[in-house]
């Protein structure tokens, strides 16, 4: 089982050329190993795409219904619990989607499939992106 942050998502739906090869084999055994997604990076996905900064191929609303028929995918609530524990990290960084994201790894206690160095920076568990 692993978490992919926003970045990570989208590169293996869309774009998985984009993908090291250590996080093309993770992406590649997401039906039988698994995969937690925090809802956040659809929110951040949605937002890109308004903004005309991603493409999807389809409207969010489609990209995540196709995305939740993916076996081993599951999508995670960000519930009162999830903020508490971004809340709780030790770690100077702002962005709370990326807060969200490693909140949910600790939890989990999972390794977390990102390219962003101010996670890998922090976040021991990461295979690069």
């Amino acid at each position: 089982m692993i978490v992919l942050d926003t970045c990570a998502l989208y590169w293996w739906t869309l774009a998985p050329e984009s993908l090291s090869a250590a996080a093309r084999k993770w992406c590649r055994d997401i039906s039988v190993r698994g995969a937690k997604i925090c809802s956040v990076s659809l929110w951040e996905l949605g937002l890109k795409a308004q903004r005309g900064s991603i493409d999807l191929g389809c409207p969010i609303r489609d990209y995540v219904k196709r995305l939740v028929r993916v076996k081993g995918v599951e999508i995670v609530s960000v519930d009162a619990d999830l903020w508490l524990s971004s809340l709780d990290l030790d770690w100077k960084h702002r962005d709370p989607a990326d807060r969200l994201v490693v909140a949910l790894a600790m939890r989990e206690k999972l390794p977390l499939l990102t390219r962003d160095e101010t996670i890998r920076a922090w976040y021991p568990r990461v295979v690069v992106a």
